[in-house]
Order: C-alpha cells, then structure tokens, then sequence
C-alpha cells in the first residue's frame, strides 16, 4: 500500500515501515526496539494499527515485530495466491521469521492472528519461549457460538459486493465487538480504514471470514487441525490468556477450551471488553503482558 507506506495517522503510528518480499508481494512489518523479540499478530479485520499502543512500552525491553498480513495494513495486496487461505499466511509469516531469524519469540496473537502464528510455530517449536492468546481459536471444527450475522452475510453469494463494493464489513464489525466504541474515535476509525479504499483492497477482508473453517469439507479445514495437533508441544512453556469476557464471537467456552489445553496458563479475564480488547482495555493488556515478560525471563 504504497499510498500510506509513511503514514503515521496523527503520529498514532509513528515507526518506521520495513519490507519483506514473499510469496509475490511485499509483506509490511514493525521492528522497534531490541532484545529477545516479540511478535504481535492481527487478525480480521484489522492490522499492525491493531498493537500501536503496545509497542513502544514494550519495544523498551524487548524487539517488537508487528507484520501486516497478506492484503492487509500496509502490506501488499497480490492477485495471486486468491482467494488468501490459511496455509498462504501460514508460510508468508514463516518466510518472515526464518529470514529474520527470530528466536526466544514471544508471540502474542488475536483473532486469524492465532491459527497463522501458532501454525509457524507448530513448524518451529524451538523458537518459541512464551506464548500470549488474546481471543483467538485454533480448532476446527468453529468452536465459537453460531456465525454472527455479518460473517454469514459475507459467506453467502451476496458476500462480495457487500465486502468489496459497499466496503460494509469493517466497520461494523470493530464498532460491533468492541464493548466501549467510544474509545473508536473517527481518527482511529480512519486509520483502520485506510488501507482499504478501493474494492481491489478488501480482497483479503472477504478471504478471512469466508476461510473459517466450520466442517471437513472447507478448503483450510485440514490446515487447521494441523494447527491444533500441534499445540501439545507448548504445554511446557509460559502461556498467558487475556480474554475480552463480552465477546459474542469468541466467548468464554472458548477461553474455557484453551484452558483445557494449558492448564497451567496465566488467566487475565476483562469483563468490560468484547472482541476487540486492545481497543476496550489496552492498559491492562499491555501490563499485563510486560508483568508476565518479567516473572518468566
């Protein structure tokens, strides 16, 4: 996204762009600060925009990489592989990791950034040192409640023009998981927004929803489980939940699920944020985090 490769939006976003070519496009990514490095992940429909507020407190004792997903943020938007499925990100962020070659990672992940960075992971066990879930999944099949209406709406034959022409999902989906959407003011709204002014630029907000994998017969349903099968070899690390307790997508049965499968991990539970937590509790989140970064060096 050439057109906003230097935009700070306000000064909200003020670190420099760095560029990985991948795959065909050019994969954006934050790198501030330096130490053993933490890699925060998006998911959908948002970007590195997503973790502004965790980086610099973070970047003081750590090396913060934030990559902007395949379509997504400041990265490029290739017209092939499409439609984007999970396996694409999957290797786009492992290309990432290995050429930087990260090591002692802290991954930090929400929402889609969740299956893509445990699958890198689930390939490197080595690499990873802790672990930090922030509602996100990596089951299949869907382990959420029934689809809400909007990612149905997508899903259907109707789904693209309601993505890509009428640009009707990003907005509604931030201002409809967020519990305090106050805290979505319309600058932060337009930073969000920005990378996705024409319906050549969505592509990849009508891939993610449509990729969710709900029965064996969905293309990244195999991919998935790939994913989960791999989560045993992390049982022995430091994990951490922080959970927005009022989302409607990702509830607390989901948080439940993770629990059973790391049953030693630290629990934040924040029962005044939704989906959206960095957005509705971003103090707490990013205190946390840092507290849990000093009890396991």
């Amino acid at each position: 996204m050439t057109e906003i490769r230097d935009e700070t939006f306000g000064g909200t976003f003020p670190f420099a762009p760095h560029y990985h070519a991948v795959n065909g496009f050019e994969m954006h990514y934050v790198d501030e600060g330096r130490g053993e490095p933490v890699v925060l992940l998006h998911g959908d429909p948002t970007w590195g925009y997503l973790w502004r507020a965790f980086i610099p407190p973070l970047a003081r004792g750590h090396r913060c990489i934030v990559p902007d997903h395949m379509g997504m943020g400041k990265s490029g938007v290739p017209d092939t592989p499409y439609p984007y499925r999970l396996a694409h990100h999957i290797a786009n962020l492992e290309s990432l990791v290995v050429r930087l070659d990260l090591r002692d990672v802290t991954l930090i992940v929400h929402d889609w950034g969740g299956p893509v960075g445990l699958g890198v992971a689930a390939r490197h066990p080595g690499r990873i040192k802790r672990l930090v879930l922030t509602n996100t999944w990596a089951f299949a099949p869907w382990p959420g409640g029934p689809l809400p209406r909007l990612l149905e709406i997508i899903r259907s034959d109707r789904g693209e023009k309601f993505v890509l022409e009428r640009n009707g999902y990003l907005e509604p989906a931030l201002l409809g998981t967020t519990h305090h959407p106050e805290h979505l003011t319309p600058a932060v709204l337009n930073a969000y927004r920005a990378p996705y002014p024409t319906p050549a630029s969505r592509r990849a907000l009508l891939c993610w929803s449509r990729d969710i994998p709900l029965g064996a017969a969905d293309p990244s349903f195999d991919e998935m489980k790939r994913v989960e099968r791999g989560l045993a070899q992390f049982a022995a690390i430091p994990v951490l939940l922080v959970w927005g307790m009022r989302d409607p997508v990702l509830g607390p049965d989901v948080l439940q699920m993770w629990h059973h499968i790391f049953p030693r991990a630290e629990r934040l539970e924040i029962d005044d944020a939704s989906h959206f937590l960095q957005e509705d509790a971003g103090d707490r989140v990013v205190g946390r985090i840092m507290q849990f970064l000093d009890t396991h060096p």
